[in-house]
């Protein structure tokens, strides 16, 4: 039997061993948004726990939007032309920008924005690529309760309207993303940053995957959302093919919340057992580098219950044609796997620079258990970051058998980043 699995823009099929006991899980169906401009605008009429809009608006002369970058999915190209026109009510144009929640992510190409927004957007609004690294660009709003300081984009700050776009999909550190995060991290200056991904919050139990309560990082998240002056939310629920199965808009917290609500009962699902291998799914936007590729392998190892076994297998097709990624924070991340040992990262108790805590998050991984990154454009780079690189699906399962023989229990996550599997 051939099976198929997300890689890069299209599938890659592949056999599994007919010995290997196989379980697939997939996250709970919805109905999709048939209508996008009109869902959209039926959420913009109906904000949740805010006045609309266009009302929150009135009397304001600028408005930023902030949007999420090509490592996202959000689907910005079909929410924007409403979220704009309902803005345009009440600020002219030349009033309004777009800010891209880079984080510590490269720049945008033009053609990257064309595909994102939209030709007739990115043509005729001011659209800004956020720099975490810029001073020049950042204002100073004081600190958390949780220590972190508050350095931020001055656009977004100064901005008398400021509205963000998100997804709400499951989250390494947030829990869940979404929310107040797009402003928090997106926006935020490098040092901001580091310290919402400090070892201190990092090694908190509470700090996980599908988990929001008593979050440290999601606290700092909300208060620093609230700091910078996040009026407005429009986020949305994405399916396995990155369909859009809901969007709601209005108060951030109160919308996010019952988004979460929303995300769990579709992303949550029941396994009965943990696993010697789990092969997962990621596909395009996130496995265009290994930075964001290797969350898959950190969503399952951190996940609520343990799903893969220790000393197991967690394998991941992804092209990762950048590589590590080409970012600041991308390049941290794989400078401190390639020159360090595990137990050298893992003893690192000073403050991470942005990008470093997810080589540590990995170090923790691949401690416990071996990750394959299957059909690589650069598969030295997979190895310099201590992963082993495979050709294909039948190497990758060659090397399990080497080392398992026959019997093994395999799990197969085909949207491993939106499918959060918990032993029940």
């Amino acid at each position: 039997m051939r099976y198929s699995i997300p890689y890069n823009k299209r599938s890659m099929y592949f056999e599994i061993p007919e010995e290997f006991n196989i379980t697939i899980v997939n996250p709970n169906s919805k109905s999709t948004v048939k209508n996008i401009a009109t869902a959209t605008k039926e959420s913009l009429s109906h904000p949740i726990n805010s006045k609309k809009l266009s009302e929150i608006a009135k009397e304001k002369s600028t408005a930023c939007i902030v949007v999420t970058d090509i490592t996202r999915s959000c689907p910005e190209k079909e929410l924007l032309p409403t979220i704009l026109e309902e803005i345009e009510k009440e600020i002219n144009r030349k009033d309004i920008t777009l800010l891209i929640a880079s984080g510590m992510h490269r720049e945008m190409s033009y053609d990257e924005k064309i595909e994102k927004y939209g030709k007739d957007i990115v043509d005729n609004y001011r659209i800004v690529d956020h720099n975490a690294k810029d001073q020049k660009t950042l204002v100073d709003l004081g600190i958390t309760k949780n220590g972190t300081p508050i350095r931020t984009s001055r656009i977004a700050a100064e901005s008398e309207l400021l509205v963000s776009l998100g997804v709400v999909e499951p989250h390494q550190y947030a829990g869940y993303s979404g929310g107040y995060k797009t402003v928090s991290i997106g926006v935020s200056g490098d040092e901001t940053i580091s310290h919402t991904h400090s070892p201190k919050i990092v090694n908190d139990a509470r700090t996980r995957v599908g988990n929001v309560k008593g979050n440290s990082f999601q606290e700092d998240m909300i208060e620093i959302g609230k700091k910078v002056g996040l009026d407005f939310i429009v986020n949305v629920i994405l399916g396995k093919e990155k369909e859009i199965l809901e969007i709601r808009a209005g108060e951030p917290m109160e919308t996010h919340r019952m988004l979460i609500k929303d995300a769990k009962a579709l992303y949550e699902v029941p396994v009965k057992k943990s696993f010697d291998v789990i092969v997962c799914g990621v596909g395009f936007p996130k496995d265009v580098n290994l930075y964001q590729t290797s969350r898959a392998a950190s969503y399952v190892f951190y996940a609520p219950t343990q799903v893969v076994r220790n000393g197991g297998y967690i394998i991941i097709p992804a092209g990762c044609q950048e590589g590590a990624g080409t970012g600041v924070g991308e390049q941290r991340f794989f400078s401190l796997l390639k020159n360090n040992s595990l137990d050298e990262i893992l003893s690192k108790n000073d403050e991470f620079r942005a990008g470093e805590q997810r080589a540590f998050v990995m170090a923790n991984v691949l401690k416990h258990c071996k990750v394959i990154i299957v059909g690589s454009y650069m598969p030295q780079v997979v190895t310099d970051a201590k992963m082993i690189a495979a050709k294909d699906m039948e190497e990758a399962f060659g090397i399990v058998k080497n080392d398992f023989g026959s019997n093994v229990d395999l799990l197969v996550i085909p949207n491993s980043l939106i499918t959060l599997p918990i032993i029940q």
